[in-house]
């Protein structure tokens, strides 16, 4: 007890001195503002960047805007994007296709069917894409026929011609989905593995079967870490459409250079093509902002604005202020 009664003296006498404190007059205080020295000179210096670009692009005549206005929007050109869009679209949804069926067989318990798969996978990704689609567009020299029928016997289903099944557009969508869905089942492996055991464990221990595991329990989990990777292929699958103008096949880029081999027009015609690229681009890029989003909300309590949101918030910001 006379430990406690001590104490509270002490109290006492030190309240006092707290008090004291508390009310020291706030005005008394010197407060100095952070500075940010660098910040600014950042700014400055981006600010001088995009004046000078955007004045070099409304001054020099070179740039001929005007031939970019005629064509951007000309039949020939939106044709080609027609082309550039349903190439990525069938190549992206076959490339899943065959790359998640890759993935499953990758870690598979059987080691012939592991081993199919890692060298199917082996042998697209060392292979560069135009070799491919020239390969693929050469095939006929190979087999003039395409059988359908029961291996090393003479049942024959059904029969077809070569040349008249692998056209420019088949061996397009065939050429870039067989080289994507390599990429494909690499980056769902990685999402599937990256998902912790004990869920496995744990759907396995309830009974369910192994595809409603994979397909009810793993793959949603997985889809947050697959998503970021998949959009950027899906992203370099777009610009990678290109590449099919060795097969004379009219998408953007192709359709652009016949445009301008004919007028000479050479700098505005690859503007037209950079901003339809660039066009497609953010709208993929939008796309994968919310479709992440929409996943991540078994992670997050709060999801974070949108940037329609944020406008909104500041806004009213600003009016209330």
């Amino acid at each position: 007890m006379p430990i406690v009664a001590k104490s509270y003296d002490l109290i006492d006498e030190v309240s006092p001195v707290r008090q004291a404190r508390v009310v020291t007059p706030i005005k008394a205080l010197h407060v100095v503002p952070a500075r940010h020295p660098w910040r600014w000179a950042g700014s400055i210096f981006a600010a001088v960047v995009l004046l000078a670009i955007a004045h070099s692009l409304a001054t020099n005549p070179r740039w001929e805007w005007g031939v970019f206005g005629q064509w951007f929007f000309s039949p020939s050109v939106l044709r080609g994007l027609g082309q550039t869009l349903l190439l990525t679209l069938l190549s992206t949804v076959f490339s899943v296709i065959l790359g998640t069926a890759l993935a499953l067989a990758r870690l598979s318990g059987s080691p012939l069917l592991a081993a199919l798969a890692w060298g199917y996978i082996w042998f697209f990704r060392s292979m560069p894409a135009l070799l491919v689609l020239i390969i693929l567009y050469n095939f006929a020299y190979l087999y003039d026929h395409i059988v359908l029928g029961v291996p090393f016997t003479e049942v024959v289903f059904a029969e077809w011609s070569t040349v008249d099944v692998l056209s420019q557009f088949t061996v397009a969508v065939l050429g870039l989905s067989l080289m994507q869905a390599a990429y494909a089942a690499e980056i769902i492996r990685g999402g599937l593995i990256g998902v912790d055991a004990g869920q496995h464990e744990a759907a396995a221990a309830l009974g369910l079967p192994a595809s409603r595991r994979i397909f009810r329990i793993i793959l949603p989990q997985a889809l947050r870490s697959i998503l970021p990777s998949g959009f950027n292929e899906i992203i370099g699958l777009v610009k990678g459409t290109s590449i099919v103008y060795v097969l004379a096949l009219p998408e953007l880029f192709y359709t652009v250079q016949v445009i301008y081999n004919r007028t000479q027009a050479v700098i505005p015609l690859l503007i037209v093509a950079t901003v339809w690229y660039l066009i497609i681009t953010t709208v993929l890029t939008s796309a994968q902002y919310y479709v992440e989003r929409h996943f991540a909300r078994g992670t997050a309590r709060v999801l974070p604005p949108t940037p329609l949101q944020r406008v909104r918030g500041w806004l009213k910001e600003k009016a209330h202020g």
